[in-house]
């Protein structure tokens, strides 16, 4: 499976830690003639065939359609995460600036568009068993990070009716890490100011072990190279993309050489509310309470049709990512600059 010769590929969120991989992958690739890196804050990173606009995609003064013109395809990376105090905020860059691609990416006429939706798009399913892509898709309603996949899940429905001329894939990845992610992902989900020496196995003697939590894994190249294949081949529709096995207390206490501890989940959840209330937490009680909820993922029909399979283990990508976080792990963007603090 390779893509056409002298393909032009447009990527949003091109600085990011899915974007980082996915520019990376492509600009490697032969078969790829340009890769144009669309960011809010241009990087100082420049890989092979690759050229970089300062577009933020929430903005109404930003001419999508002339970034798309000419492009093979588009492949939306472009989230905001913070501030989850202000939904309002996220509103606007996640949902109404991803709607605002779909729209530029079929008036610019570009023939295949891959979107980033998310396991938490997903609704409550198990954690005894793995579900595939007919599974629902309507979040959790409570998390502003779900809710907004969700919709653009049935925004995606609408646009597919309106555009079938245009081929759209979406990937629904598992919890995405490697090491470049690690201080970008402490700031996003635990704080600027939380040390990342705290990683360290000696330091952890217990982890709590909260029922419901059990989620997959899977490191950010392997995720990349499932967007390259897509693009590159003329399958359409949803993809689960994570690696084995799921991650659950026991698992991280093994990494650790920590002993599980049994937590109520109440209690879990009352810390980590009193904490995002006083803003010392950016992950909100409401992320929590979807992750809990979360579906084991199928990821069969990667497998089969875009010939794709992990090459890491999620104990791998979760060690890699744990390394990254003690050492302040980072890359040359914006997003994801490294810090060591502690």
């Amino acid at each position: 499976m390779s893509i056409e010769a002298g393909s032009r590929i447009v990527v949003t969120g091109a600085t990011g830690n899915v974007g980082t991989s996915v520019v990376r992958l492509l600009s490697e690739d032969p078969q790829v003639g340009s890769v144009r890196g669309l960011a809010r804050r241009l990087p100082a990173w420049s890989p092979p065939k690759t050229e970089w606009a300062a577009v933020d995609v929430a903005s109404e003064q930003a001419d999508l359609v002339k970034e798309f013109l000419g492009a093979d395809a588009v492949i939306h990376l472009a989230w905001a995460f913070q501030p989850t105090h202000d939904p309002a905020r996220t509103w606007r860059t996640n949902v109404l600036g991803s709607i605002r691609v779909f729209d530029a990416a079929a008036s610019a006429g570009v023939p295949t568009l891959v979107h980033a939706s998310s396991v938490g798009a997903y609704s409550p399913g198990p954690k005894d068993h793995a579900v595939d892509e007919s599974w629902p898709t309507h979040g959790w309603p409570d998390a502003a990070y779900c809710r907004e996949k969700a919709y653009l899940e049935r925004a995606l429905d609408t646009f597919e009716r309106d555009h079938p001329g245009v081929r759209v894939v979406r990937m629904r990845p598992a919890f995405l890490f490697k090491r470049e992610s690690a201080s970008e992902q402490r700031r996003i989900f635990a704080g600027k100011f939380l040390p990342g020496p705290l990683a360290r196995p000696e330091l952890l003697p217990f982890l709590p072990d909260i029922p419901g939590l059990r989620v997959q894994a899977l490191h950010t190249d392997d995720a990349a190279r499932a967007y390259q294949r897509a693009v590159g081949s003329d399958v359409r529709g949803a993809f689960n993309l994570a690696a084995d096995p799921p991650v659950d207390a026991a698992l991280l206490a093994e990494l650790l050489g920590s002993r599980p501890v049994r937590l109520p989940r109440t209690a879990a959840r009352s810390a980590i509310a009193a904490a995002w209330g006083l803003h010392l937490l950016p992950a909100s009680p409401h992320l929590f309470d979807a992750v809990l909820r979360l579906p084991l993922m199928d990821c069969t029909r990667a497998r089969m049709e875009l010939d794709w399979h992990p090459t890491r283990t999620a104990p791998e990508v979760i060690e890699e990512f744990l390394h990254g976080l003690q050492q302040g792990a980072g890359a040359h963007t914006e997003p994801m600059r490294g810090r060591k603090v502690g």
